[in-house]
């Protein structure tokens, strides 16, 4: 079974009340919530929150919301009690969206959890996509990934990574996308383990996985998936809602 979990928090210092902003007339965790829903792949979408105001707009549409603690140090440990919530078996997929990322394809949900199928050891994979704007290369809003020949993480950084040492050397960068699919059993581990070292330097929870000896498939997509940081953003999200 494949289980979408969208973590949703009020409080935010760039953008408090993000969830809740409207998103051309929804709001931004309904179109989320939206689009997960139809993803092929999953058979329940949650949205796990600390906060009632966010609990009784899901509510208010239709969706399902769980309460968590309102100490979660990170997405993932809220996904992770959600899950707990739920009684989700060991070998269940768990799905950790993105709220901030109201347009995203629900394609990429089922590239994303399809190396499950036929690597049972897998416990992790991820998403990225080949960048088209230079901005985003040097941009330490957008999160970069490499990977080694089969496909799995080797890093992620807000810097550009791998750095071309000659300039005439061309390469190709890509941006992690922020979703994530975890077998229940590994999701369990992994909220056990201490804050590491890069991932506090970074602020990117995800290396915690590289840094205690785990392993991250990445998958890559052709979809971008453009999330909103700021208030600002919200017209260049809605212009794209409306030539979609």
């Amino acid at each position: 079974m494949t289980i979408a979990v969208i973590p949703s928090r009020y409080g935010s210092s760039r953008f408090e009340g993000k969830p809740l902003a409207l998103v051309y007339g929804k709001p931004m965790i309904q179109r989320v919530y939206e689009q997960t829903q139809k993803s092929k792949a999953v058979s329940k979408t949650i949205v796990a929150t600390d906060d009632e105001r966010i609990f009784k707009t899901v509510e208010h549409f239709g969706g399902i919301a769980v309460m968590t603690s309102d100490e979660c140090r990170s997405g993932t440990d809220r996904v992770a009690q959600a899950a707990d919530i739920l009684n989700l078996g060991a070998d269940d997929i768990i799905v950790n969206i993105q709220g901030d990322q109201p347009v995203f394809n629900p394609l990429t949900i089922d590239e994303m959890i399809s190396p499950f199928s036929h690597d049972p050891a897998l416990v992790m994979s991820t998403l990225a996509f080949k960048i088209k704007d230079e901005r985003e290369i040097t941009d330490p809003k957008d999160v970069k990934v490499t990977f080694d020949n089969n496909g799995f993480a080797l890093y992620f950084s807000r810097a550009q990574i791998p750095y071309p040492r000659d300039l005439e050397t061309k390469a190709d960068f890509y941006k992690h996308l922020g979703f994530y699919a975890y077998k229940k059993s590994f999701l369990d581990t992994l909220v056990t383990l201490p804050t590491g070292t890069c991932e506090h330097i970074e602020k990117l929870e995800q290396l915690r996985v590289l840094e205690f000896g785990y392993r991250i498939k990445v998958v890559i997509t052709q979809y971008d998936s453009p999330e909103i940081d700021l208030p600002c953003d919200i017209k260049r999200i809605e212009a794209k809602l409306l030539h979609s």
